[in-house]
């Protein structure tokens, strides 16, 4: 594939961030809703969700791709915590867990002031072992994803776990549908996706908001748009430029929020990450399929 046919390039800063003579691969197929991609570097592996099919799947570097988990529970968005074990965000389970190193799942959020929550949607770790997670209703807005319910929630919120107490406090109420989330390199502020829904004008846009005191956020402004479908999933890289889904692939956004450029994948994207030895591997689910691409950057992520 030529240049011109993987990538949009907007910004000639994006030409130092991408190989010019890179394939994008496509190691599976056969999903109806990949999502959730999480590397795992000391056991070489990726995983991810396949929510409708309710499995989780792991793909290793020779190949080889299994079912991790069945039944899921519907789970959407993964991360790891400072410990290296997996935090999930349950459709089904309308809940955060963590997987043990032993297996066992442990149930690290399903209310909120005595009421359900939604369906957590996706999921970060911050330094301090906090545990930050959007909670939309896509997983109950049909039995597709999840169950079908109404919600208890009066707002579809953005909620921070505490890592010594494991008290569930809500640090964002005003999102049409939160989605996903990602600290800057430096973690002085969040960055929150909302996508919106059928019932709502759909916005597709990221805000960022300053981090204090490591529990609150304050200063919400406007990051940058999508100007193909939606945000959702998205990452950064060690030099703060933030990497996100969208339906006509994926796209780099400056610090700044200039659009850099575009890698163009045939399927609607629905989030990335950073793999790989170097970290400079980024597979992007997508879809039905997973895919992955190299780049000349390294993904700002721990573990």
């Amino acid at each position: 594939m030529s240049e011109d046919a993987l990538y949009d390039i907007r910004d000639d800063r994006f030409r130092g961030l991408i190989v010019g003579n890179a394939r994008l691969e496509e190691l599976y197929s056969g999903c109806r809703w990949a999502e959730g991609p999480v590397w795992f570097s000391d056991l070489n592996c990726l995983l991810w969700s396949d929510i409708p099919n309710e499995r989780m799947m792991r793909w290793v570097p020779d190949g080889c791709v299994s079912v991790f988990r069945s039944p899921s529970n519907y789970v959407n968005g993964n991360t790891r915590d400072r410990q290296g074990r997996l935090i999930s965000c349950e459709h089904g389970g309308r809940r955060v867990t963590r997987t043990e190193f032993d297996g066992r799942i442990t149930v690290l959020a399903d209310s909120y002031r005595g009421k359900r929550l939604n369906s957590p949607n996706d999921v970060v770790v911050k330094s301090d072992g906090s545990i930050w997670f959007t909670d939309p209703t896509y997983g109950i807005m049909s039995d597709y994803e999840g169950h079908k319910a109404e919600p208890e929630q009066e707002t579809r919120n953005v909620y921070r776990i505490d890592a010594p107490t494991g008290e569930i406090e809500a640090v964002v109420t005003d999102f049409i549908q939160p989605n996903g989330l990602a600290f800057s390199p430096d973690e002085k502020q969040l960055y929150i996706a909302d996508s919106g829904s059928s019932n709502h004008e759909v916005p597709r846009h990221i805000r960022v908001f300053d981090v204090v005191d490591g529990k609150k956020l304050t200063n919400s402004r406007y990051f940058c748009s999508i100007d193909s479908g939606v945000p959702d999933g998205f990452r950064f890289d060690v030099s703060g430029n933030l990497w996100t889904s969208a339906a006509d692939g994926v796209h780099c956004f400056a610090p700044d929020g200039t659009l850099l450029g575009k890698i163009k994948v045939p399927q609607t994207v629905s989030n990335i990450a950073f793999g790989g030895v170097k970290k400079n591997r980024l597979f992007i689910t997508a879809t039905q399929s997973l895919y992955s691409i190299y780049t000349t950057t390294n993904g700002a992520q721990y573990p």
